[in-house]
């Protein structure tokens, strides 16, 4: 028997699953099999209703899997099968981070592993793919034996247009499946992937693919979005003139136009027959390049490996998620987050993965979990900005849809307040998993998550992932527990990055993550590590923005704002507050003469929305009469966000490293009016 929610009392779970359920979970499997073979803890062999002996179980396989990391991966590529053409000559050769260096020798091909489910007669003709648009009442279908054919021919023809293992493929494309061939496809042949979203502006993809020169585009006409068709082919013009080293272009029309003059049309390059050929590859060669958000100068350009992410997404799928065939995994994405290339994942565990392209909000609120209705999904993924915006528009999806075959949901993006877990199981189901998570770009998956044998409790997290060294430390480089820390990884995981685009010697990237505290990730969130092995996470440390659970870069709306003549200079924070809710307002300092009037306002946020993205649009436009900056110049963020969420001005900062304290004040006086009018 599951658990209904309970009061909420500091200890008593929302839910807990059933016994026989939990004991049938594929991290149970796992557990038992490598303590057999890899000397893994043992595992129950009877089902517990006992919280805290679920918890000591898991407890006791995370600290087996972060002591020994060889034989636990060495598990993991045995339990799941990965096809080694080549056999690795070690695990981890080098612990040190950076530099740690996974499997050494091996060599594979993340495709093959993508689209292996497709050599079952038994599967071939089931879906691998279900899309659905604004404008589709049923899902459409893409089986497996289709997918892997177009995938098969796609490859061929990236053969055919000269890309060869190292080459990058990009696209400008949405959540639909011909994304998913056109990265397999790239995977294929040992291209790098990389993916932008059609609503990001020309400038944000320039900056981001004029980094790694990509040798083919793939590009839609346009895509549909809150009821609306949005053109994207004067953007796609732009990108073409902008990145010289394209080979290639090719069409993808969602809106129907006609291929422009010099491009190849997609049905044309998927039409043929014929079985993929998947080249063999390092361990350690690229896969995709993700971005950062650009918070201080152009976007990282943060490289992942082929092998990496494999094993990495096998293990965060497969386990944390028990995701296998017969499950249908929806995750609400677009191809500039790196959920997607998560949600692609799916594939890896012979689930379907369901891609959905429009607004989660059209044509009202309820839309995505109607998509999870009309799809079958068992596991769905959201942002906790979208449960809180269900939560006020009072939904009861639960009431009025057939949400019965979700087993799971999923969220990230940003903290889930506490009221965001009580609505899920008051309007959603009482008898679901609640799999809130957290991770990054960075790694491409998650450093704490869901584990399907633990009850989970309001507003928290049920534990750190397998393989991930989790610990919160002080400023001194001290874990704590039951306290606010910085999270940080002690020890390697296989998808971290194998470094930057043109960063050769390494330096940025070190200094993104290693400068703090040498030789350990320090990730920049605050996190409590509780007693009882769950974890809460409190928002961002540093000063990057995350709307909607999609993180941005502040550079970039400095960069449109500041062009404007009346705009001196400005600054944007992103603020988590304590209701579940996001405040991003935009601090404008004024041009000799200028006026903050509704009309630049509005040049404002019209400049931000068609150059950058509708997520960029801050909530509040405020002039004030100057900003903060350290002493070498550069304007000062993380003090102005500490000082908004409530922190004093001794805390924030250190007055003598500013070039002007004063400035400060006023953030500080807008600190306590905010407070004050909090009911």
């Amino acid at each position: 028997m599951t658990t209904t929610p309970q009061d909420d009392t500091a200890t008593a779970p929302l839910w807990r699953p059933a016994p026989a359920r939990a004991a049938a979970t594929r991290i149970v499997a796992f557990q038992q099999w490598a303590a057999r073979h890899h000397g893994a803890p043992a595992a129950p062999l009877a089902p517990t209703a006992d919280d805290t002996e679920a918890a000591t179980r898991y407890a006791a396989l995370h600290a087996w899997s972060v002591a020994d990391p060889a034989r636990f991966w060495t598990a993991v590529t045995q339990w799941f099968d990965v096809r080694f053409s080549t056999p690795p000559e070690a695990v981890l050769a080098d612990p040190a981070m950076p530099g740690a260096r996974w499997f050494p020798g091996a060599r594979l091909n993340y495709a093959e592993h993508a689209l292996r489910h497709a050599e079952d007669p038994a599967h071939a003709d089931r879906p691998a793919v279900l899309h659905l648009d604004e404008t589709t009442a049923e899902p459409q279908p893409l089986s497996w034996a289709e997918l892997r054919r177009q995938v098969g021919s796609l490859a061929a023809e990236l053969r055919r247009l000269g890309v060869r293992p190292g080459d990058r493929v990009s696209a400008y494309l949405p959540n639909i499946p011909q994304a998913v061939v056109a990265l397999l496809a790239s995977a294929a042949v040992g291209a790098v992937w990389t993916s932008c979203a059609p609503d990001f502006g020309a400038r944000s993809v320039l900056d981001r693919f004029q980094q790694i020169e990509p040798v083919v585009l793939f590009a839609v006409d346009g895509y549909r979005y809150g009821g609306k068709e949005h053109d994207r082919t004067e953007v796609v013009a732009e990108l073409r003139r902008e990145l010289p080293g394209l080979r290639a272009v090719v069409h993808v029309p969602v809106l129907g136009t006609s291929t422009p003059d010099g491009a190849l049309h997609w049905d044309d390059l998927t039409a043929s027959d014929g079985e993929p050929v998947f080249e063999q590859l390092p361990f350690d060669h690229p896969l995709w390049v993700l971005y950062s958000s650009g918070t201080t100068g152009l976007p990282k350009a943060i490289v992942q490996s082929q092998g990496g992410i494999l094993v990495e997404h096998l293990k965060q799928a497969g386990l944390h998620l028990d995701l296998g065939p017969g499950d249908r995994f929806l995750w609400y994405t677009s191809t500039g987050w790196m959920m997607w290339n998560f949600l692609v994942a799916g594939l890896l565990t012979g689930s379907t993965i369901v891609t959905y392209d429009g607004s989660p909000g059209h044509p009202g609120t309820d839309a995505l979990w109607s998509v999870a209705a009309r799809t079958g999904a068992t596991v769905l993924g959201t942002s906790a900005a979208y449960v809180i915006a269900c939560r006020k528009a009072d939904l009861h999806p639960g009431r009025d849809l057939d949400l019965s075959a979700v087993r799971c949901i999923g969220t990230t993006g940003s903290p889930l307040p506490p009221d965001g877990f009580r609505w899920i199981y008051d309007e959603v189901k009482q008898d679901v998993w609640l799999a809130s998570v957290s991770g990054g770009t960075d790694v491409c998956s998650c450093f704490v998550g869901g584990v399907p044998t633990l009850p989970v409790h309001l507003g928290e997290i049920q534990a750190p992932c397998l393989g991930a060294d989790v610990q919160a430390w002080d400023a001194g480089g001290h874990p704590v527990i039951d306290q606010v820390g910085e999270l940080v990884v002690t020890r390697p995981l296989p998808s971290m990055p194998t470094g930057f685009w043109n960063d050769p010697d390494g330096t940025r990237y070190r200094e993104s993550y290693f400068d703090t505290f040498p030789g350990v990730w320090r990730h920049g969130d605050w996190i409590t590590l509780t007693s009882r092995g769950t974890v809460v996470i409190h928002g961002r440390s540093d000063s990057t923005l995350n709307r909607q659970g999609v993180r941005m870069g502040s550079a970039d709306i400095y960069e449109v704002v500041e062009r404007l003549p009346e705009i001196r200079e400005s600054l944007v924070i992103g603020l988590e507050e304590p209701d579940g809710g996001y405040w991003m307002p935009l601090f404008v300092v004024l041009a000799e003469g200028a006026r903050l009037d509704d009309a630049l306002r509005a040049r404002i946020r019209t400049a931000l929305r068609e150059q950058l993205s509708p997520r960029h649009v801050p909530d509040e436009v405020i002039a004030v009469p100057g900003l903060p900056h350290t002493l070498t110049g550069k304007r000062i963020e993380v003090p102005v966000k500490r000082l908004l969420s409530g922190a004093a001005l001794h805390q924030a900062v250190n007055p003598g490293s500013v070039d002007n304290p004063d400035t400060l004040r006023f953030f500080e006086r807008l600190a306590h009016e905010r407070a004050a009018d909090r009911p």
